[in-house]
């Protein structure tokens, strides 16, 4: 058996997209967490951004369009979820995504 959480904190990079497939609200969104650390040569600290694809579905999909906007901090809990799709010029990309299972504004 396995078992595969994540949890993030973080503020929203730009308002959510909202589409529906097959009559499912899907929205997506940008989440940025910031880590702070010492600068090992002095000065400073040193702040790295991450940023993660965060996929919402159904009625969460619908509340982040209605409520959730750029800027918004969040705390998401959820799974990764990886997949491969072909553009127009057959090009193969790979993205990496977080699907929530729960949302909760900070």
């Amino acid at each position: 058996m396995s078992y595969q959480k994540v949890i993030l904190i973080g503020n929203v990079g730009r308002d959510p997209q909202l589409r529906y497939e097959e009559q499912r609200a899907i929205a997506s969104l940008p989440l940025a967490t910031t880590e702070t650390y010492a600068n090992p040569a002095g000065g400073d600290p040193v702040r790295v951004t991450e940023w993660h694809r965060v996929v919402l579905l159904g009625a969460q999909a619908e509340f982040a369009e209605k409520y959730i906007r750029k800027g918004a901090r969040l705390l998401i809990e959820g799974k990764l979820r990886t997949r491969t799709w072909e553009d127009r010029a057959a090009l193969k990309h790979t993205v990496t995504e977080i699907i929530t299972d729960k949302l909760e504004m900070l």
